[in-house]
């Protein structure tokens, strides 16, 4: 099986070198984009299955790149910046990036990265195909098998974050799932970087599923542990 293809979006050309080289030496397919447009051109042109995107681009903000491809593709994207402050990163993941790594970074922890995407595309790609279940809650309804889920017989539009975790939360409807479990079964460990991004999801899956928000229905917060599913009638 050929290893994922993944478009690389960076303007530093030393940064871009070190990716590709990396890449290169572990038999990953790649593509390269200097700015943001360029990324669109190339993400809409060649689908590819990961993209690693440096925010500060020369023509574009990489939000902003993050924000276009969500418009069509739920491809990972994971984000390699500089910019270190809680509030950039919430901004990219709130936008629809799947990851953050800051730079400067290692070979081992990009690869590690790549890794862990690889096996969530994996799993999503499993339990898609593994039967045709559907569950219901309420007014939602989450068809496992087509990876997608409805709302009022709507369907939502879920990045790859959003949707596996409401998966988790409603393949164990009534159980409270600690954040430990939850960043572990998303992102296949729990560092604590996860928890503030999870919380970036939780947020923005909220949205989407609890009509008014002010009165949550379905997702429930146990303060410093973690999330519950309640059935609804």
């Amino acid at each position: 099986m050929n290893k994922p293809l993944i478009l690389v979006v960076e303007d530093d050309s030393s940064v871009k070198n070190l990716i590709t080289t990396t890449l290169k030496a572990h038999d990953y397919r790649h593509l390269t984009a200097p700015n943001g447009k360029a990324a669109i051109l190339e993400a809409s042109s060649h689908n590819p299955d990961i993209v690693l995107l440096d925010l500060g681009l020369p023509d574009i903000e990489g939000v902003d790149v993050i924000k276009k491809i969500r418009t069509w593709s739920n491809v990972p994207i994971i984000v390699i910046s500089a910019r270190s402050e809680d509030t950039d990163k919430i901004d990219a993941l709130d936008a629809g990036a799947d990851d953050y790594i800051t730079k400067p970074f290692s070979v081992e922890e990009l690869l590690a990265r790549l890794r862990v995407t690889q096996r969530r595309i994996a799993m999503m790609e499993s339990e898609s195909s593994a039967g045709a279940a559907v569950f219901s809650n309420g007014q939602l309804r989450i068809d496992y098998a087509a990876g997608c889920a409805y709302l009022n017989e709507q369907e939502l539009h879920l990045t790859p974050i959003e949707y596996k975790l409401l998966c988790i939360l409603s393949q164990n409807v009534g159980k409270v799932l600690t954040h430990t479990y939850i960043t572990q079964k998303i992102w296949g460990h729990s560092w604590e970087n996860d928890i503030a991004s999870l919380r970036v999801f939780m947020a923005t899956l909220r949205k989407k599923i609890e009509i008014p928000p002010e009165s949550p229905q379905y997702i429930q917060t146990h303060i410093g542990v973690g999330y519950r599913m309640l059935r609804v009638e």
